[in-house]
């Protein structure tokens, strides 16, 4: 990368509960389409709109994420929300990331599905000036790409966001079916990397009803 170009940052968020391949595979994909050196995963502290109940403690989903990034010199976990503790708003995320990265182009990633809802987010508006988002299509979201099109949001956001549109690989993996399988005493080999199976395994994480 030469001295002038800027660096192009990808930010992942999340409760990684826990963190899985469709994630190592989404941030792979973003990394290829939208031409990023770096992807922060950021878990979240508290998310916003979704239940606290059964989300494994701030310290093992560190823990796991950084087993699972641990061969990938793109990816680095960030602690930003862990830190500031509460509710975790990607606004607020943002703007930290963008005082901590003056001179990136920050671009956080999101799924399809998640355009149709963004102009619910808080400050949604600000948060369109202060970062680029990026999104691909998964698995059971392709009607997305045609919901897309109303995205409730005054110009020029809706044909910014859908030019940062792209599909990436199928990988049907969700952190909700790891922790059944857990609970039921299935496998997860595939499913995460080696080396959070066996974290898991080991702190007997996930064992209890989901």
């Amino acid at each position: 990368m030469g001295d002038t170009e800027i660096q192009r940052i990808g930010v992942l968020g999340g409760t990684f509960n826990p963190v899985h391949g469709g994630h190592l595979i989404l941030a792979q994909d973003a990394c290829e389409l939208f031409d990023l050196q770096q992807v922060l995963f950021v878990p979240s502290a508290q998310p916003p709109h979704k239940p606290c109940g059964g989300l494994l403690g701030a310290e093992h989903r560190l823990a796991l994420l950084e087993l699972a990034v641990q061969d990938d010199p793109r990816f680095e976990v960030c602690d930003i929300e862990i830190a500031r503790g509460g509710v975790s708003y990607t606004v607020d995320t943002a703007a930290a990331l963008r005082e901590r990265y003056p001179g990136a182009e920050l671009c956080f990633i999101v799924g399809s599905d998640s355009l149709p809802e963004l102009h619910l987010w808080r400050s949604v508006q600000r948060l369109l000036t202060l970062v680029r988002i990026v999104s691909l299509a998964r698995p059971g979201f392709e009607e997305a790409w045609a919901r897309a099109l109303d995205l409730k949001l005054p110009d020029p956001w809706p044909t910014r966001l859908l030019g940062d549109l792209r599909t990436g690989h199928l990988a049907d993996i969700a952190s909700s079916d790891i922790r059944h399988r857990l609970a039921e005493g299935l496998g997860i080999r595939y499913l995460v990397p080696d080396a959070v199976a066996m974290y898991i395994a080991e702190h007997h994480l996930y064992t209890g009803p989901t």
